[in-house]
């Protein structure tokens, strides 16, 4: 089960907010190899919720543009989610969305939601500023950069790791910074 410290903490928030009847979206943002999918996956296990993951959302090659990659937050296709994800769980009925595979380059699967009363976002760029007031719960995962490393280099190889470096947590490391994410968060749990 949850093995993150706080796990209380976390299940007596979440346990708080449905005793309030409503329908409720968590979000689990954080840096890579913190785990955030592990996360939400322990919590599923606990709770008959929906889990979206941000990774089903990058962006597009045509919507890769120079502009958007400079902006912060950018590489995550933001305005999708909200419109396929958000905005339709908002509405308390079946709906669906599709996914976008990274290794094809294209969205490929549909993937088909019904309502309930637990929905958790997974990913970094979950809380981007155009996405946080969604939320009923944020929750912030940290950890140090050479145990993120090791992680990494385990889940996904020495040339996943490299463009891990070189790539994508610089660009994350921008977005938590700028965006001063940690700061909004209700709960932030440094990992080990």
């Amino acid at each position: 089960m949850i093995q993150h410290q706080f796990c209380t903490d976390i299940l007596n928030r979440i346990d708080n907010l449905l005793a309030e009847g409503k329908e409720i979206t968590i979000a689990i943002d954080g840096n890579s190899g913190s785990g955030k999918s592990t996360l939400a996956h322990d919590l599923s296990k606990i709770y008959d919720c929906n889990v979206f993951h941000m990774d089903d959302f990058f962006l597009r090659p045509e919507q890769k543009t120079v502009k958007r990659i400079q902006e912060v937050g950018g590489n995550v296709d933001y305005e999708r989610f909200k419109h396929e994800v958000l905005d339709k769980l908002k509405k308390n009925q079946e709906f669906k969305y599709q996914i976008y595979d990274c290794s094809q380059g294209r969205l490929t699967d549909y993937i088909k939601v019904s309502p309930k009363g637990l929905n958790i976002v997974e990913g970094v760029y979950s809380m981007h500023p155009t996405l946080r007031h969604y939320y009923d719960l944020k929750i912030f995962l940290c950890i140090d950069a050479e145990t993120q490393s090791q992680r990494i280099l385990e889940r996904s190889g020495k040339y996943m790791l490299q463009r891990f470096l070189n790539e994508w947590i610089p660009l994350e490391n921008e977005y938590f910074s700028k965006m001063r994410i940690s700061e909004i968060c209700d709960l932030v749990i440094t990992c080990s």
